[in-house]
């Protein structure tokens, strides 16, 4: 917990300096006072909005227990097994099988579920899925995690700003000159900053105090190897909004190509589900 708190304070404190030499270069003594503003703005909005912001790129709304009876049971026992306050529950429209934690703490926290995974997976699949996020929430994984995807979104859209409003209209080379350096240069930062915040072996800590909060570990495996095939079937766009916030997924909703490929954080499923058969006594 310590260190996830010690990632984020660097996180936000590296952002904030980035904004600062941005700033001072483009418009010296004028250009640095306003990105003081907006640095602060920006690791404000990171740290307390970084749940809503990741939500948002997956349109998932709140849902109620009377539309999902059977996944509020599952979240309410294991939340009391843990004795850990319940989350609340969002849904996305995704057609594909996913789903994520986030949060500050877990007295703020949420988990989202997409349509498709409540469609995909079994009853004991899905307590596997569920207990897997409640152990991202429990383990203090989320911070960390939604801050680096609020980071990640600020960036990406302060570099398609500095397209149409970088450099000057007196630069022989357009007024769009030093916006788009500073796009090429902001794109790469964003998906490094992801990839400094997140390992792998987070997915294998949640997977594993998932398999010990439920008893089950072939359940969490089964529900796994699903939703892989879902993933490759039904992969999401590379957009800028998923991308930031795809690292939080329980698996990569990407084909793992281009961008997909750069901004991986998962370690591969068939690794994961060979950890889970070990901890049930399986041996290759």
């Amino acid at each position: 917990m310590h260190h996830n708190s010690l990632r984020t304070a660097v996180l936000l404190g590296a952002l904030s300096a980035l904004i600062l030499v941005a700033g001072a270069w483009l418009g010296g003594v004028s250009g640095l006072q306003l990105a003081v503003v907006l640095a602060l703005l920006t690791t404000g909005v990171a740290y307390f909005f970084s749940d809503r912001i990741a939500l948002s790129a997956m349109r998932a709304r709140p849902v109620s227990e009377v539309e999902q009876p059977t996944l509020y049971r599952i979240v309410r026992e294991l939340s009391t097994d843990a004795r850990q306050p319940m989350p609340r529950l969002y849904i996305s429209p995704t057609m594909q099988p996913n789903a994520f934690a986030t949060g500050r703490h877990p007295r703020r926290a949420s988990i989202c579920m997409t349509y498709g995974i409540l469609q995909t997976l079994n009853e004991r699949e899905l307590r596997g899925v569920v207990a897997h996020e409640l152990s991202h929430v429990y383990n203090r994984d989320i911070l960390i995690s939604s801050v680096a995807a609020a980071l990640a979104t600020i960036i990406t859209y302060c570099s398609y700003i500095a397209v149409f409003f970088g450099g000057s209209p007196d630069d022989d080379e357009g007024p769009g000159f030093l916006g788009g350096l500073l796009m090429m240069f902001l794109g790469p930062v964003a998906a490094g900053m992801i990839q400094m915040a997140i390992s792998r072996s987070r997915e294998y800590q949640a997977d594993e105090s998932a398999a010990l909060l439920t008893g089950d570990p072939l359940g969490l495996a089964a529900a796994l190897r699903k939703i892989e095939m879902g993933t490759r079937a039904m992969p999401l766009p590379e957009g800028s909004r998923l991308t930031s916030a795809s690292h939080l997924m329980i698996a990569n909703p990407f084909r793992g190509t281009g961008i997909g490929r750069l901004f991986s954080t998962h370690p591969s499923t068939s690794a994961r589900v060979s950890r889970l058969e070990q901890m049930a006594g399986y041996r290759r």
